[in-house]
């Protein structure tokens, strides 16, 4: 069997056995809005006032990494309404929470290809990645036209790159791949949760998420709330993570 990542080791858990990193897949917000006869997009708005609020839990539940994935490189197929429109609730999310996250100890950063996306977002994204990079309290990360196969194919590309010019040697390792990665620095997840009942990983951190745990809730993200959370991470801390040694 291969060595366990060192990044697998450091990222084994928080306080009290609980994750330290937990990745969320948001699903559900549509879904939210539409039983109850409302537009689509008040489901997403719904869903950015959640995240504000998990944000906020993560530290006094021993979680100092959270990473969210916010949209995903297939989500580009939607109504031109509703992309418009989440591009619209992202720009908003950064510009009013860009005080507190600084007040409150948060870093934010973003994964995903930035080339497509708007280049107003685009200087939100990096100003409030400038203005965050000091904070040690949170990291949170969001995944923002981000899709783990894209990811790969573009880290293949960054790895060739070095290879040719002789900053990585051949035969290049895992972890030379790994620092390619939009990722890299950060530990691995613990834990990954998606909310709304579906039990798939829909391309979200293929790589990274190799030994994490799982956990698929029914509950629409609109209704995940930080008693939801700590409830899963409490449930999650009784689990024994041996990374293949048994």
């Amino acid at each position: 069997m291969a060595a366990v990542p060192a990044e697998a080791q450091e990222s084994a858990a928080g306080p009290a056995g609980r994750p330290r990193h937990v990745a969320i897949i948001m699903d559900g917000n549509g879904r939210w809005a539409t039983e109850r006869g409302w537009p689509r997009l008040v489901g997403h708005r719904r869903g950015a006032e959640r995240v504000k609020q998990i944000v906020r839990a993560c530290p006094d539940l021993g979680v100092n990494w959270l990473t969210v994935y916010a949209f995903s490189t297939e989500n580009w197929k939607r109504s031109t309404e509703e992309v418009l429109g989440l591009m619209a609730i992202f720009a908003r999310y950064i510009r009013r929470e860009a005080d507190a996250m600084a007040a409150e100890g948060v870093r934010m950063r973003f994964i995903g290809g930035r080339e497509r996306l708007d280049p107003k977002l685009q200087q939100l994204m990096s100003g409030i990645e400038a203005r965050t990079a000091g904070n040690t309290r949170l990291n949170l990360t969001v995944a923002i036209n981000y899709g783990g196969r894209d990811e790969l194919t573009r880290a293949a590309s960054r790895l060739a790159q070095r290879l040719t010019s002789g900053e990585v040697a051949a035969p290049p390792t895992e972890a030379d791949l790994a620092a390619c990665l939009d990722t890299a620095g950060h530990p691995d997840p613990d834990l990954v949760i998606r909310t709304s009942g579906e039990t798939r990983t829909s391309n979200f951190l293929p790589f990274q998420a190799a030994y994490a745990e799982y956990e698929f809730t029914p509950v629409l993200w609109p209704d995940f709330t930080p008693v939801l959370l700590a409830e899963i991470l409490d449930r999650t801390s009784l689990r024994q993570r041996r990374f293949g040694t048994a």
